[in-house]
């Protein structure tokens, strides 16, 4: 398997992730407790971080091959 095979993986991965953040989202504009309200900008932070390393992996899996493609300095060694 290629690594731009995997491109479309971290794709559809991150379409949960998008729904969840919009539920939290929601849920965070409802809240009245503090303490839900602090628990719910965690989470969301944490999937946020998480769908953006699935935006970023999706991109630099497509275009790996590419020659000239700039490649995220966070995931090369």
């Amino acid at each position: 398997m290629k690594l731009s095979e995997l491109s479309e993986g971290y794709r559809q991965a991150a379409i949960p992730l998008r729904e969840k953040l919009r539920l939290l989202r929601l849920a965070l504009k409802t809240a009245d407790d503090p303490q839900r309200r602090a628990a719910l900008r965690h989470e969301i932070a944490l999937l946020a971080g998480i769908l953006t390393q699935c935006r970023e992996l999706a991109e630099l899996t497509a275009h790996y091959y590419e020659r000239g493609f700039w490649r995220n300095d966070n995931y090369t060694l």
